[in-house]
């Protein structure tokens, strides 16, 4: 019998820098959907990869010293690893410089410009390096790029242009008549409302300022500008061919049923690549799904403050598998999910160790004890069985129904109100108790009999979330996962059968005390570099400058009215500061050598209060104290005492 098929892709990772935990949440979201259709009986193609042109990458690999090649490799090559050491299961890592990828595009631009879709014009307008694009005035927000927040700059040159308007009637249909296409629905609503109804402008699709890209064959000063350079790798990677007949495996697996991708990107995915599409003459991707971010302390992640964790540290402190469940289950369905050390903690120690791991441990540990490890249904049942397998079988078509939505957070949180059950279960029938009379024997033994196969049933379900523990939890029960089709029929596991002598701990309760000591670790490696300062022999003042600059420094008057050393950071301390406004302002200050909380709290001291907020160790700090270097290695905070807190500084 022909299996259904199902293509799955993620967003192909910029290869400008190392991924952290943030970028990687969604290769391990995209592996969780594939292993559960794959469990559902489909054809499975998961492709994910890198992106590997561009103007910031041209400037990376100058700045190390190396050719955009070089410096691509060994990007890649790093964003391979991260994906293989969180376990994800996918079947192609396409990279934008594969020889048969770049030919296809110089295919595609080319069809596209003779069949008149693509035509050379100028362009001018407000460009952002890192994210490769160009925005009008009134697009910028503050000013600023409106996707990642950094300056533009201006620019002007030659270039090509795609007429994006030729389309839009056409897609702005198919949005309307596919509500399916873009998910969630507030993505739809974003594109529409804030792109496609106001009008498209036409789209520059290459670039003569850099040279490292993707050359137009006929017009060599040219390259191909991104997203019509890394777009198409979803048609590439699969055997597409422009103007030819294209692969067997293109023709069984194009559409895409899902492209995952974070919601910055959403526009490219949902406007930019269907027009291409329909362009090509080719049925546009069943689906296009863009997560939320995965914040670290309520904050993007940015390697500039150090408000970042990367996949393999989390790896090396929690294990695989406790990463993936952590990942996967905070992440909310439309929100951005938050992600810290503190609730990695508690995750393991509530969910992993206690809720499933000590179940596990005590249902096997007793099963020994009381059978010497022989598992049997003696048939002897009581009323309160039939509310547990009610539970344990109807969890399957729960999950199904949650991984029909996406909402695999949702899909988790079903397979853990299993295993709560099962412990509520042992709570109810006391096992220990029924051990001491000899006539309940047969209860005992079909109590531990029901938890075992509950046990396998709910390990069965975790394997697209957790694939190793699920294999581990199965063997120390002395059975096989189990077929996703045969989770709704209870008393499969074999009557007479034992479980391990010896089970294994899965996941082992942590000691705050002793984490924090290897997350410091951690934090210092990442840990924004001040850099180094000369000593100066005399007071060598600063430029000059105007009241007008010094008018935008506000400088008010904070009363100190808590404070406390900040852990893992010997030299800073937090205080929280009255600084006369209705809501507590804390900043964070490296003052810890030279003062002592008591030595603070009820003191006055003047605060830059217009300072952008920066996290120190995963407090942000809103604004900075004024101190002063008053002689070799001694700092003195300046204070004001008596001054009414929220007076400002001329």
């Amino acid at each position: 019998m022909c299996k259904p098929k199902y293509y799955i892709t993620t967003a192909i990772a910029y290869t400008s820098s190392r991924p952290h935990i943030g970028n990687t949440y969604e290769i391990v979201l995209a592996d969780s959907i594939a292993r559960f259709k794959r469990r559902q009986g489909y054809d499975v193609f998961f492709q994910t990869g890198t992106d590997e042109h561009g103007q910031k990458i041209e400037e990376k690999a100058k700045a190390a010293g190396l050719s955009p090649k070089e410096y691509v490799d060994q990007i890649a090559a790093v964003v391979k690893a991260n994906w293989d050491v969180m376990n994800t299961s996918y079947d192609k890592f396409i990279r934008t410089t594969d020889d048969y990828h770049e030919k296809q595009v110089q295919k595609i631009f080319k069809k596209l410009y003779e069949q008149g879709d693509i035509y050379k014009g100028h362009y001018e307008g407000l460009y952002c390096t890192p994210c490769e694009s160009f925005f009008t005035e009134s697009q910028l927000v503050d000013g600023k790029c409106p996707d990642c927040g950094r300056p533009v700059q201006p620019a002007q040159e030659e270039a090509y242009f795609f007429k994006m308007s030729k389309y839009a009637d056409r897609l702005i249909e198919h949005i309307n008549t596919h509500p399916e296409f873009i998910q969630p629905v507030q993505r739809k609503n974003e594109m529409m409302n804030n792109f496609l109804l106001p009008g498209l402008q036409d789209l520059c699709v290459s670039r003569t300022s850099f040279k490292w890209g993707i050359p137009v064959d006929f017009d060599d000063r040219h390259v191909v500008y991104v997203w019509l350079d890394a777009l198409p790798n979803y048609i590439t990677g699969i055997g597409y061919d422009c103007g030819g007949e294209g692969t067997e495996q293109f023709k069984r697996d194009w559409p895409a049923d899902l492209h995952l991708i974070g919601k910055d990107i959403i526009r490219f995915h949902t406007i930019y690549w269907p027009i291409f599409l329909m362009a090509l003459d080719l049925p546009l991707p069943k689906q296009v799904f863009g997560h939320p971010w995965l914040l670290m302390n309520g904050g993007k992640m940015s390697k500039s403050t150090g408000n970042v964790i990367y996949a393999d540290d989390l790896v090396d402190l929690f294990g695989v598998d406790a990463v993936r469940y952590f990942v996967l289950h905070e992440m909310p369905f439309e929100s951005d999910g938050t992600i810290t050390w503190d609730l990695m903690i508690e995750r393991t120690n509530a969910d992993l160790a206690n809720t499933l791991g000590n179940l596990v441990n005590r249902t096997i540990s007793m099963s020994n004890k009381y059978f010497g490890g022989v598992v049997a249904d003696k048939g002897a049942a009581e009323d309160v069985d039939a509310d547990l397998k009610a539970t344990v079988l109807g969890t399957k078509a729960k999950v199904e129904a949650k991984m029909e939505q996406l909402r695999v957070a949702d899909a988790i949180t079903e397979i853990f109100t299993l295993f709560k059950r099962c412990n509520k279960y042992i709570d109810e029938t006391m096992p220990w108790a029924l051990a001491k009379d000899e006539a309940k024997a047969d209860r005992l033994s079909t109590v531990l009999y029901n938890l075992v196969e509950s046990i396998a049933i709910g390990a069965s379900l975790l394997v697209p979330f957790m694939p190793d523990t699920a294999e581990k939890i199965c063997a120390q029960l002395g059975t096989a996962v189990r077929e996703l089709d045969t989770l709704e029929t209870f008393g499969l596991f074999e009557n007479g059968a034992k479980v391990t002598e010896k089970p294994e701990i899965l996941f082992a309760r942590i000691d705050p005390k002793e984490m924090e000591v290897k997350i410091a670790a951690v934090q210092e490696k990442y840990a924004p570099k001040a850099e180094p300062v000369e000593e100066k022999k005399e007071i060598v003042g600063l430029a000059q400058i105007g009241i007008e600059d010094f008018a935008k420094v506000e400088l008010r008057v904070a009363k100190v009215t808590a404070c406390e050393p900040i852990k893992r950071a010997k030299k800073l301390l937090k205080l929280t500061l009255d600084d006369g406004t209705s809501t507590p302002r804390t900043v964070a200050s490296g003052i810890a050598k030279w003062y002592k909380p008591e030595d603070l709290i009820g003191r006055s001291v003047v605060i830059v209060a217009n300072l952008k907020p920066a996290v120190l160790c995963g407090v942000e700090s809103q604004g900075m104290i004024l101190a002063a270097d008053a002689g070799e290695d001694d700092v003195r905070v300046i204070f004001v005492d008596g001054i009414a807190p929220g007076s400002n500084i001329h």
